[in-house]
């Protein structure tokens, strides 16, 4: 009995779109390469990605919302005060970012790429982040641990003043002798900063 054949799902092709981003890299990677390793033809990828653009941006949409998922737990985490909180949720989108930089360089810097590309996908992340940040924050007015007047601008601020840690364009800074101290010491200045 021959043996049957996953359900093709989207899960499934951006999976395989990652195999072969990573394999490939993104010039090189193409619909066909994704159809070959799943083993159906590439209009098979097409009736559920209409385009390879559109294939492109889901994969990046996916690996950023790992990062946005991770931290989604710290927000929501009533036990830690908001300035735990802060400092747990920065630390942890430092984290992340290092992580996928160090445990798969090509794919990181295949998704780098992909990023510049998807504006859609780039622009909800950052969304989301900010929109995370600002619970925090706001929760930390409400509790009178923190003067903000607008939770949102000061979100934004603390985000700006922490890019060194968290955005892409800085990855190799991330890996040098004093990077972790570095970060301390500005987790610890901006914390002061929101402090009532």
């Amino acid at each position: 009995m021959a043996p049957t054949p996953q359900t093709l799902t989207a899960e499934r092709i951006l999976e395989a779109t990652e195999e072969v981003l990573r394999r490939h890299g993104p010039a090189k990677a193409t619909v066909v390469d994704v159809a070959r390793v799943l083993g159906v033809s590439h209009g098979s990828v097409y009736r559920h990605f209409r385009t390879k653009a559109a294939l492109r941006e889901a994969v990046t949409k996916r690996w950023l919302d790992r990062t946005t998922d991770t931290l989604s737990g710290i927000v929501t985490e009533g036990d830690r005060t908001p300035e735990t909180r802060v400092r747990d949720w920065l630390a942890a989108l430092y984290a992340a970012k290092r992580h996928k930089a160090a445990g798969d360089p090509e794919l990181f810097a295949t998704y780098s790429v992909l990023a510049g590309e998807s504006g859609d996908a780039v622009h909800t992340h950052l969304a989301d982040l900010l929109g995370q940040l600002t619970r925090i924050i706001r929760a930390g007015v409400e509790a009178g641990d923190f003067t903000a007047p607008d939770p949102a601008t000061t979100a934004r601020a603390v985000f700006q003043a922490t890019a060194r840690f968290h955005d892409p364009g800085y990855a190799r800074d991330w890996e040098l002798p004093g990077a972790e101290e570095e970060f301390e010491a500005v987790l610890e200045l901006v914390v002061r900063g929101l402090r009532s």
